[in-house]
Order: structure tokens, then sequence, then C-alpha cells
């Protein structure tokens, strides 16, 4: 049976309280698959949802672009050379010339199956269903299961992993990149086709390569796995135990359930935080499988572990974007101060905690998780599109003075392959549901068609450009329904709700939830005003070193040109000299302009435009500032005076 957690078949309706969201009862859904839990809410499937003009589809549109660019057949030569077949056009280079090879053809595979779902455009179903075919042909032609790219991969898996001759560290295993990381890549893609364009060869395939891939660990004792598992090995857990999911076949779950790394998951079922000094994106997925086992099996061990992880990633290891890692890897909880430079959060790393974000939200649908999901979507995945062509960025600079380094995207680095799914799905996590309730996470515009309810809901907003949203009601029949409306916690000044011009009154606070609990008739209209308020979110270990925010949006200081001369000065990044920490005593709204502001006098050596992070990109930036009083500026213009008169005197000695 396919995993279909849009479909379901039983509710259970418990009565109990949730905190802070005027909800007297909790209803909670059973899937009509394979779940052994029962989830507070589900997702919409993707092309229930479609969006509407706005940022969003905007950035989605250039990712249609950049994806039809690409060619299909030099995604497969690799995989074609490595059967015993002539590809049919040059490979494409960049990371597919090394032993992580083949890994953007599964990214490939899976964003051309969203976006399928996204736009119900047939190039992309055609695309899937070619490489589908393709992948067949050359299984058949290797004859035992195994489809990869990787140079000479298959003989070091069966010859030295399979026999236990292992060696193993890092990104290392025999000599090849982290080769259980690309066949994770590939099986999600397969996985993908399978679930959203209903290619049933696909899941034969994912079988038929999971099988083989069986007959490499299956015998290795939990010694060897764990010394093989050192190596990063992406998600396989995942998808082996969705696999597990779509067959009901027990051998998919045990294989799935060998890729458990004592060494990490352990101390973190454990409650300790073992992460500090770990490769950040190696352990993530680790728990999105976790989680994906929990909701399989029922065992609340993986639940709690997976949710602990959340928690210290969010609130403990992320920066203000909701991204998190600096040179890819976690440094000490709640101290970030000194962790900015060029490679701070790697954009698979978000990627991946929205993933795990998304099923929290299924789990308790906490107005917390809602609110990560919402930061990190728009300050982060947004913000790592180039809003003129389509690039995407493996490391997001919060370097103070930081530029945006968009990536070659025929480089196909990891972030290359997650950004195409990334700019594909952003329909995602807007609305999720149960047999009673409708929640509205995002303010995002776009159209759910729910079709077991007879409603379609409009959703009309600029957001973020616009301070609020209005949601449309198309209605078959009068329908009894709780809309549950996510009331942000950044609304500090309150959230005025109309229903048919009406003005609805709620005791509720922000960071919860708003239960409109009636029957809903046809053009039946919700308007939202949700005001925007600047405010200081600070550094957990330096109250004095600040990022400004206004409403959801994080603002950035536009500092000067990505060839400015002046970049490397020791003043280039003003800082503000105020003993006044209201934003709003300081800063003036630019006429005419949206969400942009300047600071008025505390700027030194200069004042400052503020910008929203996502939009942009050809400038020297700062996210985060230095507040401090005029001694403080004084101790640093001092600083800054010895620190050039010593480099002057240097430079005459030495300089002809």
């Amino acid at each position: 049976m396919r995993l279909k957690l849009h479909s379901f078949l039983l509710i259970l309706i418990t009565a109990s309280f949730l905190t802070g969201c005027n909800r007297e009862k909790a209803v909670y859904i059973q899937t009509g698959g394979p779940e052994l839990v029962a989830f507070r809410a589900l997702p919409f499937e993707l092309k229930d949802v479609k969006l509407l003009d706005g940022p969003f589809k905007t950035a989605l549109q250039l990712n249609i672009k950049s994806l039809l660019t690409y060619e299909p057949d030099r995604f497969l030569a690799g995989f074609r050379t490595e059967a015993g077949l002539t590809p049919k056009a040059e490979k494409y280079h960049g990371w597919e010339d090394m032993t992580i090879a083949g890994h953007s053809l599964g990214h490939y595979l899976s964003a051309c199956a969203l976006m399928y779902q996204t736009t119900d455009d047939n190039q992309f179903l055609e695309r899937v269903n070619y490489i589908v075919a393709e992948l067949d042909s050359c299984q058949q032609a290797d004859s035992n299961g195994y489809i990869g790219a990787i140079p000479d991969g298959k003989r070091i898996f069966e010859d030295e992993v399979a026999r236990g001759n292992i060696t193993s560290s890092g990104f290392n295993l025999n000599g090849l990149w982290s080769p259980f990381y690309t066949c994770h890549k590939v099986m999600a893609g397969l996985r993908d086709a399978y679930h959203l364009c209903d290619n049933y060869k696909a899941l034969e395939i994912e079988k038929k390569f999971a099988n083989w891939i069986g007959t490499i660990v299956q015998n290795l004792p939990d010694s060897s796995m764990q010394r093989m598992l050192r190596c990063e090995y992406g998600g396989i857990n995942e998808v082996l135990a969705d696999l597990y999911g779509d067959t009901g076949n027990e051998k998919y779950l045990s294989l799935s359930k060998k890729f458990y790394d004592r060494a990490i998951l352990d101390s973190l079922k454990a409650g300790t935080d073992i992460l500090p000094g770990k490769h950040a994106n190696t352990q993530i997925p680790k728990i999105i499988g976790l989680a994906r086992l929990y909701e399989l099996t029922g065992d609340s061990s993986d639940k709690k572990t997976a949710e602990f992880f959340w928690d210290r990633v969010v609130n403990h290891h992320s920066y203000v974007t909701g991204g998190n890692g600096n040179f890819e890897h976690f440094g000490q909880p709640d101290k970030l101060r000194n962790r900015l430079g060029p490679n701070t959060t790697e954009s698979c790393n978000v990627y991946n905690m929205l993933k795990l974000t998304t099923h929290m939200f299924m789990w308790n649908t906490s107005e917390e998780a809602a609110e990560y999901y919402e930061r990190a979507l728009l300050n982060h995945i947004h913000a790592s599109q180039n809003p003129v062509d389509g690039r995407v960025i493996y490391n997001l600079s919060l370097d103070m003075g930081g530029i945006k380094e968009f990536q070659d995207p025929f480089g196909f680095t990891c972030c290359v392959g997650t950004g195409m799914e990334s700019h594909s799905k952003y329909e995602s996590d807007i609305y999720f549901h149960n047999d009673e309730e409708l929640f509205i996470n995002q303010f995002i515009a776009s159209e759910l068609t729910w079709k077991d309810k007879g409603i379609i809901l409009r959703q009309d907003t600029k957001f973020p450009n616009e301070k609020g949203t209005s949601l449309f009601l198309r209605c078959q029949n009068p329908t009894k329904l709780t809309i549950q409306l996510r009331y942000p916690l950044w609304a500090k000044n309150g959230m005025e709700i109309r229903i048919n011009g009406k003005k609805y009154r709620t005791k509720q606070n922000p960071g919860s939830y708003v239960a409109m609990n009636r029957t809903w008739e046809d053009s039946d209209k919700i308007e939202i005003r949700i005001p925007f308020s600047l405010r200081l979110e600070t550094m957990p270990d330096d109250h004095n070193r600040v990022a400004i925010f206004y409403g959801p949006v994080l603002l950035t200081g536009e500092l000067g040109p990505e060839d400015d001369p002046m970049a490397n000065d020791f003043l280039y990044v003003p800082a503000f000299v105020t003993n006044d920490r209201d934003p709003y005593d300081w800063t003036d709204p630019v006429v005419e302009k949206t969400n942009e502001f300047l600071t008025r006098g505390v700027g030194r050596p200069r004042d400052v435009l503020l910008r929203p992070f996502y939009s942009m990109y050809d400038k020297h930036y700062s996210v985060y500032w230095d507040i401090m009083d005029e001694q403080g500026w004084k101790t640093r213009e001092s600083v800054y005076y010895i620190f050039t008169t010593h480099r002057r005197d240097i430079e005459n000695k030495t300089i002809d």
C-alpha cells in the first residue's frame, strides 16, 4: 500500500486541553496506511494547494526555469557507464566528477516529482518517467539490483564493505565520499516518483536497490556497522522506513534500524547534547529517519530523541535566520557570538530541519514549530535564492560585512541539490488538517482545494509586503469546521480578525492559535490584520550583539557594493551607539518602500539602510550589530587608530 498521509480512515477524539491554543478537545487522526500512531494534523497534498501571485510564486517560477535547463541524460550518464551501457550524453561535472556522483540525479528526480505536483506541468512528469525508465534499464543491465554512478562503487561495496573490510570516518568510506548518502538521495527520488507521480516502476526499482543494500549490510555484526556509520550516511534509514511503509515488508524495517549510529543517537536519546563539534547535516537526516520510524512502529524513544534534537538545534544552536552551523559544524550551545563568518548556516541543514519540523507539527500542532518554519523559510530558504536568476547558496553568510555567494548551478554541490527541492514545494506547510479542523500556519498567497469537505479557500495576501491576509471561502454546502489561525509570536501589537466584516473577539495571546468554530458558508470572508513591529533579538551569549526584525522579517544593513574597496576596513560595519534598545527611537521608515528603514543618528561611523534579508543579493551587508555606549565607541575608535597606525608603519617600512 502506498503511503499517503493525506488519506485517512479513523478519527480519534480525546478530551484533553492544549495549553495556549484555546482548544477544549484535541482531535487526532489515524492514517489509512501503516502508521501505528495518531497525528494531530496532516498536511495536504501539494497538488491541493496552488501558489498565487507573490514572492513565493516568483521564487517557484525561477526554480522551474532552472530545472528545465538541466538535461536528464547528463544526470544519467554515470549510471549508464557503471551499468556497462553507453551514455547518451556527456555527464555533468562539479561534484558529479567525484565519488559522490549520482546524488544530484536523486535530488533532481525528487524536485521534478515535487514540481509536477506543484504545477501540474507534464514536462516534469515526462522527465520523472523518463529517468525512472532509464534507471530501470541500468538496473536490468547490472542484474542484481544495484544502481549507481559512483566510479567503482559497486565493487568496493561488495568486495570490501560487505566483507567487513571497512575504513570509515567523516565523509570517507573505503575511499568513497559518503556513498550511502548518495544511495539515500537516489532512493528518495524513486520514492517521490512513486508517491507523487504514481510511477509504480519506481517502487520496484527502489525495492530491488534496497534488497541489494541488504546484501551489503545484513550480515555485518553491529561492531562493523558502527564502524561503517562513522561515515556520513544521509537519511537512508528514512527511505528504508518509508519503503517498509509502502510495502509492509519487515525486512526493510530491519534494514532501517541497522542504520543506527549509537555514538550519536544513544546520547541524544539519553537527553545529552552531544552536538558540539559534530558535522551538522550528517546528524539531521538521521533524526528525520527516527521520526519516521516512530510513526511506523510507535517506539516513543524515537519520538523523544527527535523532539530533544529539534529543541536543541532550534533553541540552542540556531541563529536568527533559523539556520545553524559554522563551517558546517555545530558549536557549543548558546555560544554563537564568535561563530560568525562567510561559512555559517549551510542551506542543506535548513532544508532538513524544515522536514523534521513538519513531523513535529503533525504530532502536536505546536505554534513553536510553525513559528520556526516561517522564520527559516522566509529568512533562510527564501533569502538563499538569487531573485534574478534563481541561483542558490551553499553557506548563507552571517558575517558582519558579508556577501551572498551564489553557487554555480552546474557545480552540483549538495546545496544545489537541496535547492532544487526547497524551491519546488513552498505550498507544503501552509495548511494542515484533521477531520474537524483546518490549520492556517503560513501567510502565503495560495488557494487550497479540500475535496473531502467541498471547500476552496483562497488566501489573498502580499505578505510579507502586507501586514495581514484575507481568506475567502467557497463551500458546496454549509460546513461546520474549526479554523485554527496561527497568532504569531512576533505579533506584539495584536491581531485583528473580522468575519464577514464583523470583528471576531479572541482572548488568545501571541504564540498560540485562534480557534474560529462555526458553520462556514459559501462566500464567507475572513480578514486578518497583523501589525508588524520593530524589535531586537540578541545573541544568546552577548546581549549587546543584536539583529533587527520587523514582524517576521529579518532586516539586514546595506553596506556597499560587492567590490567595495572599503569592505576590509576595521570600521566598515557600523556600530549602533545608543543606550536606547527600542529601534523605533532611532530608525525612520523609508518613504514609498516596504519593510525598509534608515537608522538615525546612532550609526558610527555612518547610518545604514535596513532592508529585508531576502531582498539583499548584490551588496555587502550585516545581519548582526554591536550596540554600545559612547565610551565603548571611543574604545573601538582607539583600537582602530592603533591598528591603522601600526599597519601604516609596517607598510612604510616594507613597501618600496
